[in-house]
Parts: structure tokens; sequence; C-alpha cells
């Protein structure tokens, strides 16, 4: 028999009623799969968080995705990583409490543009920054986007959030699953069906990102795998054994793909609508080279001579800047916990 749709609001408000307790619920800011986000405050401090209301169901239990968030969130402590506050259970609902910060940074670059310089520089830095952290923890993140990195805009703080897909890893690597990293940000080894990768994945991927800070437009945004990987070839020209040794033995190639030349990253360089500097397309080309073990590790990358003048690690001490009218609505917190 269904439980009456009255009964069951009554049921779910005495569930969350710990919540209640401690934080204002203010309003609902997105759900997705796995979750429902609302943006809250709390009671006794004032401070602003954004809750993660995740059901757990008779037959599937709680969810992989938020388990692992959870376990791997639990040990990471880093200023550019997102930070999850505390868990609340319930015998239908647990519900993860995060930092709330302003907005992912899709959304920002569709409201400001392209970033410029010299946040260009301490946005990367801050990224690779928080990367570093985890890989020198044994952990990858395994879908960076812009929409799972978000910032506090006054402070110019960035960090690495949605940790569903996560997981740690060791030394030798394990066969994993390539359905992994959305699409547009999927490194080309993974794509072609290698199943054993590690932390180069996550350099591709925030290769991408740097080059979509820098002209607010993705850099391969294919609408099918092999759509993505010929955008990737068009810019970085078709892969060969000599620049890619064992690249003709991977599931997915093939021989008579179309052959590109190398563009050399030309269309990233600055101009007028933005771009980056040569020192900046020279890290990019570092991080987009399709031999994973000649990509940089995130330790090596923040040596980049375009890091040095990026102000450093030390994020408090970056200069405010007053938000944009058009980023005043803090809403976008919700797709990077969902």
């Amino acid at each position: 028999m269904a439980v009456p749709a009255v009964n069951q609001e009554v049921n779910n408000e005495q569930e969350d009623q710990e919540v209640h307790t401690r934080y204002n619920i203010l309003e609902r800011i997105g759900e997705g799969a796995y979750g429902t986000v609302y943006m809250a405050t709390c009671w006794r401090t004032g401070e602003r968080v954004a809750i993660k209301k995740i059901e757990i169901t008779e037959e599937d239990g709680v969810p992989l995705t938020a388990l692992r968030e959870i376990s791997l969130l639990m040990e990471l402590d880093h200023p550019n990583i997102v930070h999850l506050k505390e868990v609340l259970n319930s015998s239908r609902f647990m519900h993860l409490v995060f930092e709330c910060l302003d907005m992912d940074l899709r959304m920002y670059l569709k409201s400001v543009g392209p970033i410029r310089e010299p946040f260009l520089r301490n946005a990367a830095y801050q990224c690779f920054s928080g990367l570093d952290y985890c890989h020198g923890r044994g952990v990858l993140h395994r879908d960076l986007k812009p929409q799972n990195l978000l910032i506090d805009v006054k402070a110019k703080r960035v960090v690495l959030a949605d940790f569903g897909l996560a997981r740690s890893f060791r030394l030798p690597m394990k066969q994993y699953t390539h359905e992994v990293v959305t699409l547009w940000y999927r490194a080309p080894e993974v794509l072609l069906g290698q199943f054993k990768y590690g932390p180069p994945v996550d350099i591709w991927s925030l290769g991408c990102i740097i080059a979509e800070m820098a002209t607010r437009e993705a850099l391969f945004p294919g609408d099918s795998e092999i759509d993505t990987l010929f955008k990737i070839f068009r810019t970085l020209g078709t892969p060969t054994d000599e620049v890619w040794p064992g690249v003709s033995t991977l599931r997915d190639f093939k021989k008579n793909f179309p052959k590109w030349q190398d563009t050399k990253l030309a269309e990233l360089r600055c101009n007028d609508k933005g771009g980056l500097p040569d020192d900046g397309v020279d890290l990019l080309r570092q991080c987009l080279r399709y031999n994973c073990v000649e990509r940089p590790s995130a330790k090596r990358a923040l040596r980049h001579r375009f890091f040095e003048n990026a102000g450093g690690p030390d994020i408090r001490a970056l200069d405010s800047v007053q938000k944009p009218a058009a980023l005043t609505r803090q809403h976008s917190t919700s797709s990077q916990f969902i």
C-alpha cells in the first residue's frame, strides 16, 4: 500500500530532525541522481553551508559514490579541497555538510568571461596545489571539470570538489573502469580503451580546465567519444607510435584515423578575447602530452615558470575583489555536490 504524500513529508521531516536542530535550511539549490543539495546556515555560528541529502534505499542502501566521497574527504585536509564538515545519519537519509562557496568555475566563466592575469595564474596554481595534495595521498579525483571546481569570489580561493568518482590508488596501478571523467576532460588513453591509468588522467583534465579558464570555451567539446578524440587530434595532431609508444595497440585505436598536424595550441595564445601567455601555453603542452608518462606530476607542474609570479600557496594573502553584480545570487554550489 502506497504511503500518502502528506504522511511521507511528515516522516521525512522527522527523519531530518537532527539536521533542522543544527541548521536553518534556506532553500534547495540543486538536485541530481544521488541527492538533493540545500543551502543552510548553522544556528549556532551563522556560517553558511551546503547540505547534500542522500536517500538510503532498502534495495541499494547508501550509494557507493557517497561512501567513497565520505571516506576520502575525511582523510583530506587542504585549503584547495572542499571541506566536508560532518555527516549526519538517520534511518532513511544521509546528510553531508560541506563548506559553501559562491559558485562553480563554469558559472563564474559564464558570468565574467575568461579569467585574466594575475588571477589566472593563481587559480591554476591553487588547482595544482589541491591535486598535488590528493595524489601525494594516493587519491585520484577522476572527474575534474569546471563544475567540480568551486570559487570563493571575494577571497579568490579555488577548491576541488565532488569526489564521488575518486578512489585510492597505489603502485602498481590496477585496472579501472574507463567510464570516468566527463567526456570533454577525459584523457585520450582512457578514450582509447586503456584500463590501467593513474594520476596523469587528472593532469590531462586540469590542463583542459586551465585552457577553458583562459578562453571561457571548452577545449575539446565532443558530443561522443570519437568526436572528442578527433577534436583532440585536430589540435594536438593524430598520435603515432613515435610520439606515443604503444598507441597503435590500444583497444580502440584505428590505423585509418584521419591524419592531422599538431597546431601547438596556437589558438590559445593571448589575444583581445583572452588566452594564455607563452609560458602558460608551454605548461599546457606538457599537461596535454599523449604519452602519459611524459606529463608532469602536479608537484612538478607547480615548479613551472608559469607560476613564478602566481602569489604562492598562501591564498589568504590575495587581494580581495568586489563581486560582479551578476554573481550576487549565490546559487551555484549545486552541481558540484551532486
